[in-house]
């Protein structure tokens, strides 16, 4: 074995081994961070690794055999030994080197993916460092902006804007942010505004070790907040080595507006939106301030987006008035005119088509343009799912609003649409474990519990959770909007019940001036009364409350001649009043307006009204082939509520309305 050294001394063995390990390392070492860089697939590391482990016993053998001279490469001289021991040195050298290269292999090779770059970030919310307190919403303003150019970069995950809100005030423990978030960088940072001039600090932060990778002061004038925007998205994506396309680099570089108090109003004006969708009051005064902004500069085409954006919000919520549908119409198509590549532009149109105008298609088709110019944009994943649930494509829309979640993990609003998905399809587990998770961000949350008591009356017709979230909701704090719809929820959890006497009570409890702003509320309210004060036998109180009903449902259908939902009270109202031939009249235009072919969202409710309107009528030959097509397809009818609801009761006893029960019961 000393003999065996020896050689292995003599022939310089030891420095080729030394040498190629250093090398192999270094090369080894270069190739796991340049190739994430060029995207070469992680198996081009690991066949690296593979050929070099190959090439050291080969280089091994090489060592034994030549050496390096002054006069070139010669064989090494041989000393005299006896034949079985050259062969026993050579085979203990070749195996030396199979070993080593084994073991080097065994603990590199399962590590040997490439060095990934996770190329994903979230901004927190910038701390307002300005003396006056009121402006706080520029610094809000400042993230949003670099927000939406680093989600115009399509090779970055851009975590949302509502998702980071939950952490402002707090002290950032920024690697329990980066895992609760998804992402491997944080950037944070402090505005402070005084007059024209605009100070803001960033850093950017390593989400797995807590490492400041750079930091950046600006002092500028308030015009140039738009070039810090755009030099910050631009160093992060150099630090994240993310592709910047010609096109991106455009629209990260365009300036939105040259004036400086446009901008002021334009900030406030998202700032109020994006925080009170469920608020009228708040939402109108974003319009002012949206108002305000194109006034002082006609031009900024991303105000005038928007605003726009804004309308059809109101439209779709709260008032559906022309006027107003309009205006939202003129405001997208001004965008589009001013800045034809703009994608927040296109997004507008797109909702201008959806929730003005139902046109589906074309509101997909704009949608699928803002998408690509804001791929890492939430909100336009969550409005492509919208449309294709109504184009009757649930595993698409379940695609894009479980995208819409994964870009905004705590943004309960794409969890809720997300969730009612699910409910419509009957798949209550997922629907469970979204609710969850959304009700773990904001437990109180009145639309989140509200579909978790739908879901429970659904699944099992289980009322207790319904019962118990109206009896301990405090909704002195909440919105008119709000306040009347929990009201009429307690109204129906008693028709359910049939308590019939106290669902009278609450609901002509609740005033009428309180349900101006959600349209068709009035004529839901008296069709409740009417329809409980019949079950009680008040057949005058009934006949009082439906005519009341009738009138509102037709004061909506003036304001609104093509809304279905409008045609579908109507057609209720005069079923309870017994005028069978125009309920089935009313009816048929609402499905005319809305058939399922058309919108498989709203559609089935429209259906659904359908059948209860033959059950009132005790036409279970109308109504069972209805409720049977609503269970085979995605509908919020269930065997659980066909049991419960006393709407049903007319053809209960029906053996047609029995033997439905008894089919779809077996397969829940």
């Amino acid at each position: 074995m000393s003999g065996f050294f020896e050689e292995v001394k003599r022939r310089k063995v030891y420095r080729v081994a030394v040498a190629y390990v250093i090398a192999a390392g270094g090369i080894i070492q270069l190739a796991s961070a340049a190739f994430p860089a060029w995207e070469l697939p992680s198996w081009s590391l690991r066949l690296v690794i593979v050929l070099l482990l190959i090439g050291f016993p080969i280089a091994l053998i090489l060592a034994w055999a030549f050496d390096v001279t002054s006069q070139g490469i010669k064989t090494t001289p041989a000393v005299v030994t006896a034949g079985s021991h050259r062969r026993r040195n050579v085979i203990m050298l070749v195996a030396t080197g199979i070993i080593i290269s084994a073991a080097a292999g065994f603990f590199l090779l399962p590590r040997a993916a490439a060095r990934k770059i996770d190329k994903s970030i979230a901004v927190l919310p910038f701390e307002s460092l300005s003396d006056e307190k009121e402006n706080a919403y520029f610094a809000d303003g400042v993230q949003d902006d670099i927000l939406t150019n680093l989600s115009k970069i399509g090779d970055l995950k851009v975590i949302s804007r509502t998702s980071v809100m939950s952490y402002r005030g707090h002290t950032p423990n920024v690697r329990e942010i980066g895992k609760a978030l998804g992402v491997s960088t944080i950037l944070e940072g402090s505005v402070r505004r005084a007059g024209n001039r605009v100070r803001v600090n960033v850093q950017l932060i390593d989400a797995t070790t807590d490492e400041h990778l750079w930091a950046s002061d600006y002092d500028r004038d308030l015009t140039d907040v738009f070039a810090i925007q755009t030099d910050l998205a631009q160093k992060i994506a150099n630090e994240l080595q993310a592709k910047l396309s010609p096109s991106e680099k455009a629209q990260i570089e365009s300036k939105p507006t040259q004036n400086a108090e446009a901008y002021l109003a334009f900030v406030r004006a998202h700032d109020l939106q994006s925080s009170s969708y469920e608020d009228l009051g708040k939402l109108k005064q974003g319009e002012e301030a949206y108002e305000r902004a194109i006034t002082l500069d006609p031009n900024f085409a991303l105000a005038f987006a928007r605003y726009s954006q804004l309308e059809s919000w109101i439209v779709h919520s709260f008032e559906r008035a022309s006027p107003r549908r309009e205006k939202a119409r003129s405001l997208a198509v001004r965008a589009v005119q001013l800045q034809p590549q703009l994608p927040e532009a296109h997004l507008a149109l797109g909702f201008v088509y959806y929730y003005v105008d139902n046109n589906f298609q074309a509101a997909a088709s704009e949608f699928e343009i803002a998408e690509k110019g804001l791929p890492n944009e939430s909100e336009g994943y969550l409005a492509l799912g919208a449309i294709q649930r109504r184009q009757g494509k649930w595993t698409e829309s379940n695609a894009s609003l479980e995208k819409a979640v994964s870009l905004n993990p705590n943004d309960t609003w794409s969890m809720q649409n997300l969730a009612i998905n699910y409910e419509m399809q009957r798949k209550w587990d997922a629907a469970s474990k979204i609710l969850e998770r959304a009700l773990a961000i904001t437990p109180t949350a009145f639309g989140l519990m509200e579909i978790k008591c739908k879901v429970a009356i659904e699944e099992r017709g289980d009322l207790s959770l319904g019962e118990k979230f109206l009896n301990n909701v405090d909704s002195s704090q909440l919105s008119p909007e709000i306040q009347g719809q929990i009201t009429a929820g307690r109204a129906q959890m008693f028709i359910l019940q049939r308590k019939f006497g106290e669902a009278v009570g609450v609901a002509e409890k609740l005033p009428d001036a309180m349900l101006t702003t959600r349209h068709g509320s009035l004529c839901g309210k008296y069709t409740i009364i009417g329809a409980a004060k019949k079950a009680m036998g008040d057949r005058a109180g009934a006949r009082e409350a439906l005519e009341k009903a009738k009138r509102f449902a037709e004061d909506d259908i003036k304001q609104t001649p093509d809304d279905a939902s409008a045609h579908a009270g109507l057609a209720e109202a005069l079923a309870w009043l017994g005028q069978k031939d125009a309920a089935l009249g009313e009816i048929k235009r609402a499905q005319e307006l809305l058939p399922e072919s058309k919108d498989a969202f709203e559609g089935p409710a429209i259906t659904e009204a359908v059948a209860r309107i033959h059950a009132i009528f005790e036409d279970a030959a109308g109504a069972v082939p209805v409720l049977d097509g609503l269970l085979q397809r995605p509908s919020t009818v269930t065997v659980a509520l066909l049991k419960l609801n006393p709407i049903w009761d007319p053809i209960r006893k029906d053996p047609r309305f029995q033997a439905l029960i008894d089919k779809y019961g077996a397969k829940a």
